[in-house]
């Protein structure tokens, strides 16, 4: 999604410092997932290793986009205020 989008992450990265974090999180499994990856073979352990680290990405990723789309509804909610009637 919004993830994808370099000037937006930046953004969030600036603003949010949770979601800095959360990024550098998923950067770092990103890392050791690719890593292992490279490996021709892989041991039973090693294999665990591999998904338990693309499952905690895939989680940061989940939470990084959370944030994201709460960022969004608050620029929305303050740029397009619900006028009462």
């Amino acid at each position: 999604m919004f993830t994808e989008d370099r000037n937006f992450v930046e953004r969030m990265k600036r603003e949010s410092e949770e979601f800095s974090n959360l990024q550098q999180i998923h950067k770092q499994l990103e890392k050791k997932v690719s890593k292992l990856n490279k490996r021709k073979t892989l041991t039973p352990q090693e294999e665990m290793e591999k998904k338990q680290l693309q499952k905690e990405k895939l989680v940061t990723k989940d939470q990084m986009e959370t944030l994201i789309r709460r960022y969004l509804e608050r620029e929305d909610i303050c740029h397009n205020p619900i006028v009462s009637r």
